[in-house]
């Protein structure tokens, strides 16, 4: 019989969708099978909890992380400083996203961003985003061909080359790294208090953490496709549980 009662309750955010009449909130199954196949037990944060301070203090102490998945909808432009709309937005998502990581951060709770995640950690920490990554002419193409199959839209794109001793570097090594390409908005400039992890070979940052955190990365490619047939992937996600499993004793011990 499996022991449960050591595994780590992981957060993971979730997404607003309308499904046939009836908005919904969704978590695609690859974020929730990575958790899983890493050790930990997912559980999902509606984006209510932004507007119930006891019931998100009630889910909070739950937790010993928090996963900020990627998504089809963009962070509204007013969060950085910007003007203008976004056709692609999820105000709630974003209300809950912002929270969670100031929480994470008083908590030091262990935090993994992923995609949107990435994107949304980096505004949390004062940081700016290209919106249109494809207009700037800076940058190479970052964009999947949705008219291709999705193991080849998540097949590796470009490299990765990770800052020095940062925390990157110190789970998965120094070395450059192949990875995924599926977004269209991307960091143009980063806070005072997050630090640059790793960058493609184009200059874009597709790494960060969060300073004076135990672990809180954020990762713009996609480590949760697959996770267990991709030796970076699996670095990351068992170095996120493993955080988590950290804090979990540490908790228990203070308590």
């Amino acid at each position: 019989m499996v022991d449960i009662i050591n595994k780590p309750v992981i957060g993971v955010i979730m997404c607003r969708q309308q499904l046939g009449p009836h908005p919904a909130m969704t978590l695609q199954e690859k974020y929730l099978s990575a958790l899983l196949a890493a050790g930990a037990l997912p559980f999902p944060l509606a984006h209510g909890l932004a507007d119930d301070e006891r019931s998100l203090a009630q889910a909070l102490a739950l937790l010993d992380g928090i996963l900020l998945t990627g998504s089809y909808s963009n962070m509204e432009p007013h969060h950085y400083g910007e003007t203008g709309e976004e056709p692609l937005n999820d105000p709630g998502r974003d209300s809950v996203s912002l929270r969670l990581i100031a929480e994470a951060r008083t908590r030091r709770l262990p935090l993994l961003g992923i995609c949107r995640g990435f994107q949304e950690m980096v505004v949390a920490g004062g940081g700016t985003l290209h919106r249109r990554l494809h207009d700037t002419g800076l940058f190479d193409e970052h964009r999947e061909d949705k008219s291709l199959s999705l193991a080849e839209q998540y097949a590796p794109a470009h490299d990765i080359i990770p800052r020095t001793g940062g925390l990157l570097a110190r789970l998965a090594g120094p070395e450059h790294r192949r990875v995924n390409s599926l977004h269209m908005q991307g960091v143009k400039a980063l806070g005072a208090d997050t630090r640059e992890e790793a960058r493609a070979p184009d200059g874009l940052i597709e790494a960060i953490s969060l300073a004076d955190h135990p672990f809180a990365l954020g990762v713009q490619w996609h480590p949760e496709w697959q996770s267990r047939d991709n030796a970076l992937s699996c670095v990351l996600f068992d170095g996120f549980v493993e955080a988590c499993r950290r804090y979990h004793h540490d908790a228990g011990a203070r308590s």
